[in-house]
């Protein structure tokens, strides 16, 4: 072959070229701050507009926060320290800490019985809010209300063996009818366990020979951001169950059942949660026997149940009319009975579909708590606009008091939130 023909052949390569690194403009820190801050001329003008709003609110909130006093034993004490500057009188939350968390009744020496319960909480919900934990764990889930209510409050170990029972004999009542009708077993399981308790209330005072472990706390000495996680946790626990019972029961075949949800859940819903309070606190005792004390902690929660399950129940209903027919037709052809379609099929699908606004009512509810306040029960909102800025020595801070209560509830609802879209990830089983 001669020279030129070797020289017209084109040059193939033996290896591959090395990849050339991206533009400047495409990559790390300028890339994210073209995409998503000056993408466009509009954005790029609403981005330096929110970045000087953001340095107005820093600029003035940040040196009132550094120069914040912790030390002092009162408001005149902080301004003298402070000399004029501009700073927080934090002193506040620091010499009245007990008080925004347990109240100013609850006794002192006691305090570990409340932390207790709070840390035993999370290995109690952990089955129940990751089910990938082994079901056996559900065995502490179901003893943990029994637990927690003697360590809070104390007493006879007789009044949560007795609301044992009574949850014993509900749960019998359901798997004797429940399998019949979803609505029937659990309206008549809650029948059961009110009876029992009932009976108990009357015969307990009677027995008296009660060993007294821990010292008897009564409901009016509890308090602080305390008293709201209580009335948080338990009336959320109680209404879901309640709120499923109630959606149940309204698209039930049986008419007295689904008249008594309907009338129920419009009735509430039509209600102010304020009004319903204080019903709790003047009227409710009435429909309990009158030789039993029903603490005004109890008709609190048996009212903040109510309002929240009729919430949820209509959440829940809108999550079964989501479901397309054919899932009910699968389950009929299946040959499953009631109960079972539900359990295994049409609950689970309807309650994922809920999660956004069953977590929205959780989330109001907890917030809700505070309204507690107006019917003198010292929760965190009723011990900051009660004893503490009563007293002569904080009298005039409001913005340090208000601030620390806002960051408690943002915490605990930033995590219910958290959770939420968590399990929505979970459970997130479409085709896409």
């Amino acid at each position: 072959m001669s020279d030129q023909t070797t020289n017209s052949i084109a040059f193939v390569a033996k290896s591959t070229i090395p990849a050339s690194p991206p533009p400047a403009r495409e990559t790390g820190v300028i890339r994210w701050l073209r995409v998503n801050l000056f993408a466009t001329p509009g954005i790029s003008i609403l981005t330096l507009v929110a970045l000087w709003a953001i340095y107005t609110v820093l600029s003035g909130v940040l040196p009132w926060i550094l120069n914040g006093v912790w030390t002092t034993d009162s408001l005149s004490e902080c301004r003298e320290v402070l000399q004029g500057k501009v700073g927080a009188c934090f002193s506040v939350l620091t010499e009245r800490w007990n008080q925004l968390l347990y109240g100013f009744k609850y006794p002192s020496d006691q305090y570990w019985r409340p932390n207790l319960a709070l840390l035993l909480f999370f290995p109690a919900a952990a089955p129940v809010l990751f089910f990938d934990l082994p079901r056996k764990l559900l065995i502490f889930t179901a003893l943990y209300p029994f637990v927690a209510f003697w360590l809070i409050w104390g007493g006879p170990v007789s009044a949560p063996l007795l609301a044992l029972a009574g949850f014993v004999a509900g749960g019998a009542v359901f798997q004797r009818f429940g399998k019949a009708n979803f609505a029937l077993g659990f309206f008549g399981g809650i029948a059961a366990a009110v009876v029992i308790w009932w009976l108990g209330a009357l015969l307990l005072p009677a027995s008296g020979g009660d060993n007294t472990l821990l010292r008897q706390v009564p409901s009016r000495d509890l308090g602080g951001f305390m008293l709201n996680m209580m009335l948080g946790i338990t009336c959320v626990s109680l209404s879901l169950p309640l709120g499923i019972a109630l959606a149940l029961g309204r698209k039930s075949d049986m008419p007295l059942i689904k008249g008594i949800c309907i009338v129920f859940i419009e009735f509430v819903r039509g209600v102010p949660l304020i009004t319903l309070l204080f019903v709790a606190s003047v009227m409710l005792s009435y429909f309990f026997p009158p030789e039993s004390t029903v603490d005004l902690f109890l008709r609190v929660v048996i009212m903040m149940t109510m309002f929240s399950a009729a919430y949820i129940a209509e959440v829940i209903r809108g999550g079964l009319a989501a479901l397309p027919k054919g899932q009910y037709e699968a389950a009929d052809s299946l040959g499953l009975d009631y109960p079972q379609a539900m359990r295994l099929i049409i609950l689970p699908q309807a309650l994922k579909i809920s999660i956004p606004g069953i977590v929205n009512v959780a989330v109001g509810l907890f917030k809700d708590t505070t309204l507690v306040s107006v019917i003198s029960m010292f929760d965190l909102v009723g011990m900051i606009r009660g004893p503490i800025l009563a007293s002569a020595d904080w009298k005039g801070v409001y913005w340090e008091l208000l601030g620390f209560a806002a960051f408690l509830f943002f915490i605990v609802c930033y995590g219910i939130s958290q959770y939420s879209q968590w399990l929505e990830r979970r459970l997130a089983t479409d085709h896409r």
